[in-house]
C-alpha cells in the first residue's frame, strides 16, 4: 500500500505509479527528441536516473494509442486540489 503524490488515501501499489514497485519493469510511450551514434535523446519519460531500458519500439498508432474511458480512483481527485497540492514548496 502507498500514498500516491496529490492523495491522502492509500492505495494498491499496482493502482499507482509509485515510484518504489516490486517489480522493475514499466512501460513508457516518449518522444525520440534526437539520435546521436547510440545515444537516444528522449522526452516525456517516467523513469528514474540508472533505471535500465530493455527493449525500444516505435509508436504505432494502431496499437499504442488508448482512449482511456475512466481512470478507476483517479476520476475521484478533485482537479483544483490537484493542482493547489502539486505546487506544495514549489519556489518558481
Amino acid at each position: 500500500m502507498v500514498k500516491p503524490f496529490m492523495e491522502d488515501v492509500e492505495r494498491g501499489v499496482f493502482a499507482t505509479r509509485a515510484p518504489c514497485r516490486p517489480n522493475s519493469i514499466g512501460l513508457s510511450i516518449v518522444e525520440l527528441i534526437r539520435r546521436e551514434g547510440n545515444m537516444l535523446h528522449l522526452d516525456g519519460m517516467d523513469i528514474l536516473d540508472g533505471t535500465p531500458l530493455i527493449d525500444i519500439k516505435p509508436y504505432t498508432a494502431k496499437f499504442d494509442n488508448v482512449k482511456t474511458m475512466r481512470n478507476g480512483w483517479q476520476d475521484e481527485v478533485d482537479e483544483n486540489a490537484a493542482r493547489r497540492r502539486g505546487r506544495r514548496g514549489y519556489k518558481g
